[in-house]
């Protein structure tokens, strides 16, 4: 018999430990990631269980009246326990879409997690929301370079590299964010978008002492002077620059070609998948091509992140798929 609990701090233990071991789990589920803006978003995450077994979790917030999974976060979903199989997987997300219709929630909207976050193969979630008629209703290009096949740099790459190691440059690895957000990042995004990092420099501090081994930050200097940096959040299969920028010397200089390639050819060069991130906007409407073929340009090819809605009506639809 399953039962459904809504998170509260009596859960944190228990969620964290889960997260830690499920196979599609990373330390963005963690409650101590997931809390450090929790006065944005008003908590609406649940617990799956079977008898005692905790099965799944599901991290969520609410907001006008509908549920999303998750808005703070890059991506989410069902977190299955290692153990999980699709057939169960079909009834826990009968179970949360019931629970949630029960609550008066009409409308799910479910951003998953991209294939190379899994720890094993487990996109027996996007199966059932087929099952359960969900609508695509975005999907994302990703730029992933796979070290087991990576494809080769290509020739304007190389050159750039080859023309950034003879300025000089020298990368150091920095636990202070201070430098790199006020005189770079924070100018750049300002300047070029009319916008901020989604973390302010107290708020990624604070991430980087709670989680030092999945949040790394490496300068880049010429002469002493900060040219470029990056902020990496690295998962058990993942590295993925959260935050990467560099000064109006960046192109002249190759900072940025000069980090990428130490990042991928060196500090990551064991983690399965080096994640560029997307190049979209409007939700994935349009493709900023330049971007793109920069980034494809060190080998990196395309997978792609979907965004769910699903009406919670719709858990009837899952109770005759099981034969």
């Amino acid at each position: 018999m399953y039962t459904i609990e809504r998170y509260t701090n009596n859960y944190f233990n228990q969620w964290n430990t889960f997260v830690k071991g499920a196979k599609n789990g990373t330390f963005l589920f963690d409650r101590n990631f997931m809390d450090y803006h929790a006065h944005r978003f008003e908590d609406f995450s649940i617990l799956i269980f079977e008898g005692k077994k905790l099965m799944a979790v599901f991290p969520a917030h609410v907001k006008d009246g509908r549920v999303y999974s998750h808005l703070g976060l890059t991506y989410g979903g069902l977190v299955l326990d290692f153990k999980v199989y699709l057939h169960e997987t079909v009834t826990l997300l009968k179970e949360l879409l019931a629970y949630y219709h029960s609550q008066g929630i009409a409308k799910l909207y479910i951003k998953t997690i991209p294939s190379i976050y899994h720890k094993v193969p487990s996109q027996e979630l996007e199966y059932c929301l087929f099952l359960a008629d969900a609508k695509l209703v975005r999907r994302d290009s990703v730029s992933v370079i796979e070290k087991s096949a990576a494809v080769k740099f290509n020739k304007s790459r190389i050159e750039a590299i080859r023309k950034s190691t003879r300025n000089s440059l020298v990368i150091t690895e920095d636990d202070n964010f201070e430098l790199f957000w006020n005189s770079v990042l924070v100018p750049n995004l300002q300047q070029r978008y009319a916008a901020a990092p989604v973390h302010t420099l107290a708020e990624i501090t604070l991430l980087k002492e709670r989680f030092p081994h999945n949040i790394r930050h490496f300068n880049v200097y010429s002469k002493g002077r900060l040219v470029a940096g990056t902020t990496v959040f690295v998962t058990d299969t993942v590295a993925k620059p959260q935050y990467i920028s560099g000064n109006d010397e960046r192109n002249a200089l190759g900072s940025i070609d000069f980090l990428y390639n130490y990042l991928i050819t060196d500090v990551f060069k064991d983690k399965k998948f080096f994640d560029f991130g997307c190049s979209n906007v409007q939700q994935g409407r349009k493709l900023n091509s330049g971007v793109s073929f920069w980034k494809e340009s060190y080998g990196a090819r395309t997978i792609a992140h979907d965004f769910y809605e699903v009406a919670t009506a719709n858990h009837t639809l899952l109770d005759n798929v099981l034969i």
